[in-house]
């Protein structure tokens, strides 16, 4: 792997002075591929459309890097502008033509998005998985090699993790990436669709969307509490938690430790404990 990559384009991606004692080519747009390791999936339109209409009435200032391959050239760094140009009806680009490795193009690629911030933040992560598994490098290494710290790149492959109607939405930037970071946080993961689509149907922000999290998390916690309780419990407590229930018309819990216990007798306003203390003063 060629050293120096995390260091930025600028060691690597020529402007016109560092590319004097490299000849630039002519390369028919026909002959062009995309490269296979674009982490950028979504182009779009519009700003294709806007970098034709510069191509066409300035050309293209800067070349593109392609790698010679068996089938014409693979675009190692400017595929918007050969999308551009071929929009544009140019039959051919000027390219500087270098000998690169597969991980090489990975990492060129990446680089390149990563610095115009041209990629969404799942884009983003299934390029960093992607040089993970490809380059078999650990997390941390590739954050000392890209200069991003290692959280960074942690939180971002997480997202990952989510199901994938969550990924498109964030991808389509329908839910951002605070808002993933936050699903990630819910216990209960069935419940992670549901919440996604009430977030884009309130227009909740990340915060309302923790908030929420917390709620949903505290209510799953007191579920397992009290199964784990009743679980414990022999049949007859549980007997006699249900005749207390149905006698006072409320909540009942009946609470047994090594030494002592005590019951738990709900009520919901001064009524209801006026209506509960008589029961008992009558008993």
């Amino acid at each position: 792997m060629a050293k120096g990559l995390g260091k930025g384009l600028n060691a690597i991606f020529s402007d016109f002075e560092n590319t004097k004692e490299e000849s630039i080519k002519q390369i028919p747009v026909k002959q062009c591929r995309p490269n296979p390791y674009q982490p950028r999936k979504t182009f779009h339109p519009k700003a294709i459309q806007e970098l034709k209409e510069s191509i066409e009435e300035h050309g293209i200032l800067q070349p593109l890097i392609v790698r010679k391959s068996i089938k014409g050239y693979e675009i190692v760094v400017g595929e918007r502008r050969y999308r551009a140009a071929d929009t544009a009806g140019l039959e051919a680009v000027p390219a500087v033509v270098r000998e690169l490795t597969d991980e090489q193009m990975m990492e060129l690629a990446l680089l390149e998005n990563l610095q115009r911030e041209d990629l969404s933040p799942v884009e983003e992560a299934q390029a960093y998985k992607q040089l993970i598994h490809e380059l078999g490098i650990t997390q941390e290494t590739l954050a000392k090699r890209l200069g991003k710290s290692r959280s960074h790149i942690a939180n971002l492959v997480r997202l990952l993790t989510l199901p994938e109607p969550i990924i498109g939405w964030i991808n389509e930037g329908k839910l951002s990436m605070g808002h993933g970071r936050a699903l990630l946080g819910l216990k209960d993961k069935d419940k992670l669709l549901p919440v996604a689509d009430k977030i884009q149907k309130e227009y909740m922000n990340v915060r309302q969307v923790e908030l929420l999290i917390t709620q949903l998390n505290d209510q799953t916690q007191k579920k397992k509490e009290v199964n784990r309780s009743n679980q414990k419990k022999d049949v007859f407590l549980q007997e006699q938690e249900e005749a207390l229930r149905n006698h006072f018309g409320t909540g009942v819990t009946i609470h047994r430790g090594k030494r002592k216990g005590k019951i738990e007798i709900e009520f919901f306003s001064d009524d209801d404990l006026n209506r509960i203390l008589g029961m008992l003063e009558t008993e």
